[in-house]
């Protein structure tokens, strides 16, 4: 795309909206546009960006409008003043300003999830289809993909002589595992953080495995089958899901969300005066014939020192590669490779120390140590992993890339995309059929 990029903040209602102001972007033009509905939203997301372009090191210097009534979507689509729009925030009706853009000709950086409901598949496809039709760029916020830890179990998966084929498993014994937990109730230099309210209405937010599970499904597309497309009407089979819910009181509600009473949105969620949020769940499901379970799972308030716990774990042939982030390890997310009790541990060892001199230009420093329990920890140098601090830069940056020459966007992102979401919403659909409230 030729010419300067204007930038256009719409709805914003997550960290990431206002992560994309964190620095000055190439490209762009400092002048910004806001639409949004007034509220706590649209003053937290100011408040974010105020505070990057006053920070002390190396402050942005947006300049914005803002736009703030009942209207703004049509007063957005009616006085187009850019041409990239960043949409994060309620996820329920996301689809319907992503389309919305795209027809007006907008390139689309969309935080997760796009859809939380299967009947909103269609838009999905066809959001997808008038950005291929029109050449302009619609990218999802997959932010577990610029993770070193996460790049680092994906190359390793990737080489058969340290990982061979990948398993097929069963459901009894699936070949991969993907899990999640959050807490609900998290304090940020040492004060207590406030979650919107309608984060609890499941019809705004979607269940657990619609909203943060959709990293899980992407990652188990992205790491089995790198750089390959994925057909959900002939390579996914979903095949069990669950559904449970966490019980808040309403003092636990008020502390996360500093609302004394129950909004009207969530009353019919209230029994005996707890709020039954619909956030847990798991999904059985194949890719090409793969096993794949993955569980989003949330507790009210992580133990004091916890943070957001992650595993994945993928069978191969001659191992099996763990990614951990848990209490285990310390909340950092370590890489081992588990030699198959038949595999030739010496020959195993060979093939992943000739690995990590390939990796070496890209991730210098990766060595392996031995653990006494037979695992091999790929030992990541502390600078390599400072990167994950600008994960999310680093992805808008490969967003940018895009729209500056659409024919870099891999053929297999949009089918991908589609395969991801069928799982997601389908297995909410399978769990609600199974287990109502």
């Amino acid at each position: 795309m030729g010419g300067e990029l204007r930038l256009i903040s719409l709805d914003p209602g997550h960290s990431h909206a206002a992560g994309v102001f964190a620095r000055m972007l190439p490209g762009f033009s400092p002048e910004a546009h806001i639409y949004a509905p007034a509220g706590p939203d649209l003053l937290s997301f100011l408040d974010r960006v105020f505070f990057y372009n006053h920070r002390a090191a190396d402050p942005a210097h947006w300049s914005y409008s803002v736009y703030a009534g009942p209207d703004y979507l049509e007063r957005m689509l009616k006085e187009p003043p850019g041409n990239v729009v960043a949409v994060s925030g309620r996820n329920k009706g996301k689809i319907d300003y992503i389309l919305a853009s795209i027809r007006a000709g907008q390139n689309v950086l969309a935080d997760k999830p796009w859809i939380v409901d299967f009947q909103d598949f269609p838009k999905l496809e066809e959001a997808l289809r008038l950005a291929r039709r029109d050449k302009v760029v619609a990218y999802d916020c997959m932010t577990l993909r610029f993770s070193v830890a996460y790049e680092i179990q994906r190359a390793l998966v990737s080489d058969p002589r340290v990982f061979g084929a990948v398993e097929k498993g069963s459901a009894s014994d699936p070949a991969v595992r993907l899990e999640n937990l959050h807490a609900l109730l998290k304090y940020s230099r040492g004060e207590r953080s406030h979650r919107p309210a309608w984060f609890f209405d499941i019809r705004q937010q979607g269940e657990g495995i619609a909203d943060v599970g959709t990293h899980l499904v992407d990652l188990a597309f992205w790491t089995l089958f790198a750089d390959s497309p994925i057909d959900y009407k002939t390579d996914i089979r979903v095949l069990a899901a669950t559904r449970s819910p966490t019980v808040l009181t309403r003092s636990q509600f008020e502390q996360v969300t500093g609302e004394k009473a129950w909004p009207e949105f969530v009353r019919d969620a209230v029994r005996g005066d707890r709020l039954e949020y619909y956030d847990n769940n798991t999904v059985l499901f194949t890719v090409r014939g793969v096993h794949v379970r993955a569980s989003s799972q949330w507790e009210y308030e992580a133990p004091k020192g916890a943070g957001d716990s992650y595993l994945a774990v993928y069978r191969g042939g001659r191992a099996t590669i763990r990614l951990g982030a848990g209490a285990a390890e310390h909340y950092t997310p370590e890489v081992e490779v588990i030699p198959n009790p038949a595999a030739d541990r010496e020959q195993l060892l060979t093939a992943l120390r000739e690995r990590l001199r390939a990796m070496n230009s890209r991730y210098p420093g990766l060595s392996l140590r031995d653990e006494a329990d037979g695992r091999i920890r790929v030992v990541i140098p502390n600078g390599l992993r400072a990167r994950d601090n600008g994960s999310f830069a680093r992805l808008v940056d490969r967003f940018l890339g895009y729209i500056h020459d659409p024919q870099t966007m891999p053929s297999w992102e949009a089918p991908n995309l589609l395969a991801k979401y069928y799982v997601t919403t389908k297995a909410v659909e399978v769990a609600k059929e199974i287990h109502k409230p």
